[in-house]
């Protein structure tokens, strides 16, 4: 499954939280409610991918490196909507 994610987050990071909310319960164990990952699927999907594949990479929790690359996805998502604010002007 994620390497089906990492694919489908290259097309677009939206189908990728889709098909990872269809196909796994990836979602349903890192976050406790249902509320984070829909704002995260408008918001900061990056990240929100970005988080839950941190989660559960093995410890459960997101420590060390891992908070690093889940910046990285914060930072690509300010990129996105930055980006099209850009592009509008």
């Amino acid at each position: 499954m994620p390497c089906l994610a990492l694919i489908l987050a290259l097309i677009s990071p939206r189908l990728a939280l889709f098909a990872t909310w269809l196909l796994s319960d990836i979602l349903g164990r890192a976050y406790d409610g249902w509320l984070l990952p829909v704002l995260g699927f408008f918001l900061l999907p990056w990240t929100t991918l970005a988080y839950a594949f941190m989660w559960n990479n093995g410890t459960r929790e997101v420590t060390g490196l891992e908070w690093f690359i889940v910046g990285l996805a914060f930072l690509a998502d300010l990129a996105s909507h930055g980006g099209t604010a850009r592009g509008r002007d």
